[in-house]
């Protein structure tokens, strides 16, 4: 049950090598553990950064504007044991994030794996980005193989964040160390509580969701450190930002 248990910010420690958009990072090895310090993050890699993080929401007309604190938009709602086949299918781990076209090609694809029990398509046919901000999930969100491209794709989807009763470890991490989306924890069933295109609200600072079709609001786990690193677009961002590793 471990692999499948609530993952909390208090700890990240994981080796790994990918690729990511706009030539993000192109290869890493690291280990971290929340707080911060430049005694326990190190790094060893070539690579360079983009000036902006990577999650955010897709823009809506009728939305007040989002920032890294607040979200504002449509929800996905999935259940229990989404996995990394289901949010993005190994035939697609071909494309290159590193590459813009193809990054946008991996937001197309985004949770093209989902069962036909789930009606709606995330992202419509033809089309590169998803009309849903925010995906609400059951337990053990994003469990399966470690495949960095999981949070990656939904990044490029235009998705902002994952609001989850839980996630697997890997997921969580892949999630922080890209900076492509919000991985958020729920106190309660949100995925039974919502349901696909409610509009919701999320607010970071103050750990809740605002369901504005429904008119509930619910509490959600604070992010923790890794919202700074969210924040800032992934973890060598965060490091630079930080000085824990000098600037170009």
């Amino acid at each position: 049950m471990a692999f499948s248990s609530t993952t909390t910010t208090s700890s990240l420690n994981f080796t790994t090598f990918t690729s990511f958009p706009h030539n993000k990072i192109s290869s890493f090895s690291h280990s971290l553990s929340f707080p911060f310090s430049k005694q326990n993050l190190s790094f060893s890699s070539h690579f360079t950064l983009p000036p902006t993080p990577r999650a955010h929401a897709p823009t809506n007309a009728t939305a007040p504007p989002s920032s890294t604190s607040s979200f504002h938009g449509l929800c996905y709602v999935v259940g229990d044991n989404i996995d990394t086949d289901q949010i993005i299918p190994a035939e697609y781990l071909t494309l290159v994030p590193s590459k813009p076209d193809e990054y946008e090609k991996l937001g197309s694809f985004a949770m093209i794996g989902l069962p036909a029990s789930y009606t709606a398509r995330f992202v419509e046919p033809g089309e590169t980005k998803t009309k849903y901000s925010v995906i609400i999930a059951g337990a053990n969100f994003g469990c399966g193989s470690s495949r960095e491209h999981a949070p990656v794709a939904l990044g490029a989807s235009g998705s902002a964040a994952v609001v989850a009763e839980s996630y697997a470890r890997i997921f969580f991490r892949n999630s922080v160390a890209t900076g492509e989306v919000y991985p958020i924890e729920s106190e309660v069933r949100l995925c039974e509580e919502c349901r696909t295109g409610d509009v919701v609200t999320i607010e970071l600072e103050e750990s809740r969701l605002v369901n504005h079709t429904t008119g509930k609001e619910y509490r959600l786990k604070p992010i923790g450190d890794a919202g700074p690193v969210i924040e800032a677009g992934g973890i060598f961002a965060f490091a630079r930002k930080t000085g824990m590793i000098p600037t170009r």
